[in-house]
């Protein structure tokens, strides 16, 4: 193998360990624990905004969510008000499959959603079917919640096509009392 092709093999392999995700296990020992089905049961408000690779706030919206848990299923239904006036709606249906873990499915997620909550932390992972200028795009999803109390969770999601980080989603949920 020629020096130049070696040099950029190990180039290709630093730049994908750049995007790899932290272990969600990471997180196991830190308070307060994150219960997705006791935080996301009832009404939570949620402001959020999705910035371009670049850092630009490109939207900005508002969620009200009710969640309704029975056993190990829920249901959150999510209703998005964006800033230009815009609304959307979207609906979870998730299951809690133990050990920690869960799978959710909406009609714009391509698949299974993969969840995973160790201590304060949940991780999901998914593939978006989000419309772009009449077409869809399946983007990438990977998304981080962090409960800092027992009302309050932040969330950033990182978006990625073909590997190429297209931008970031930055939430923060507030579970009514």
């Amino acid at each position: 193998m020629t020096r130049s092709l070696r040099v950029a093999a190990l180039a290709a392999l630093l730049a994908l360990a750049g995007c790899a995700s932290p272990d969600v296990a990471t997180y196991a020992t830190e308070k307060p624990t994150l219960l997705p089905e006791q935080y996301f049961n009832g009404r939570v408000d949620a402001w959020g905004m999705f910035t371009d690779r670049s850092g630009k706030v490109v939207k900005r919206f508002v969620v009200t969510i009710d969640g309704r848990w029975s056993g190990d299923e829920g249901v959150l239904a999510e209703d998005f008000t964006y800033a230009d006036g815009t609304k959307q709606q979207r609906t979870w249906r998730i299951r809690k499959l133990g050990d920690g873990r869960y799978v959710g499915r909406a009609d714009d997620v391509v698949g299974d959603a993969q969840g995973e909550a160790r201590g304060n932390a949940l991780h999901w992972t998914y593939t978006l079917a989000l419309p772009v200028d009449g077409r869809t795009w399946n983007v990438e999803m990977d998304d981080w919640m962090y409960l800092m109390d027992d009302h309050v969770l932040l969330n950033r999601t990182a978006m990625s096509k073909f590997g190429v980080r297209l931008g970031e989603v930055t939430i923060s949920f507030r579970k009514r009392p």
